[in-house]
């Protein structure tokens, strides 16, 4: 018979510790994968659970794992980063996709959120800036680092007609192969990464260089410098 509980008695209640929000990490530079992991691992509430240096094992790791979040590199190799965005959205898994990157222009954030991204991190940002990302990330939210000016997205502060700038003809499937062929990616290999077919590439880099009024790939690469649009890796 269970005794009874006096007035001046009390009772504690452990409650369970709450599960952490589960994260992965795709960069193909391992101190860079392992100060991340280092510095997630270090905000309360969120535990990385994976970390993974190429595209192709950040897709299957996600179908595998389900986390809360990925947090992806731009600038993956095997295959786009992008792309990886798709096909989880596509495929209905509950990951929600963010990508981290030194580029920081207009058409390029705009693209990767219009893939289905939640946030788009650059690599200067802060560990508070992180945390705050995360947050976002955690309940719902999207997040753009306080770096990027929100409303340039919308517009072009410098006063320039966005209408009359040919990078905004670019589809977004123009705009993938322009960047991988600046990077000096072959078109067999830009297949690959996009999960198209050669023929289906050489269509896209014809119609991109007719629209920006470019015919050889250094036009490209001198272009996209102009513009800051090219990453510069050591």
């Amino acid at each position: 018979m269970p005794m009874p509980v006096s007035a001046t008695q009390s009772v504690t209640l452990t409650l369970p510790e709450p599960r952490p929000v589960e994260v992965l990490l795709a960069d193909e530079l391992t101190l860079v994968r392992e100060g991340l992991t280092a510095l997630c691992n270090s905000i309360p509430g969120y535990r990385v659970v994976a970390q993974v240096g190429t595209a192709t094992a950040a897709l299957a790791e996600i179908r595998r794992l389900q986390p809360a979040v990925a947090l992806l590199d731009l600038g993956l190799s095997d295959l786009a980063t992008t792309e990886v965005i798709r096909q989880v959205r596509e495929q209905g898994l509950r990951t929600r996709c963010a990508v981290f990157s030194i580029r920081k222009d207009r058409k390029t954030v705009l693209e990767v959120l219009r893939t289905g991204a939640c946030g788009f991190l650059l690599k200067s940002s802060s560990s508070e800036q992180m945390a705050d990302a995360l947050s976002q990330f955690a309940q719902g939210g999207i997040y753009v680092s306080p770096q990027i000016e929100v409303m340039s997205l919308f517009g072009d502060p410098s006063g320039r007609n966005l209408a009359e700038d040919p990078l905004e003809t670019l589809s977004s499937r123009e705009f993938q192969v322009f960047s991988l062929l600046v990077e000096g990616i072959r078109a067999k290999e830009i297949a690959a990464r996009l999960s198209l077919s050669p023929k289906t590439v050489d269509t896209y880099r014809s119609s991109l260089m007719r629209k920006l009024d470019i015919h050889d790939v250094a036009g490209l690469v001198k272009f996209a410098i102009k513009r800051d649009l090219a990453d510069v890796r050591a």
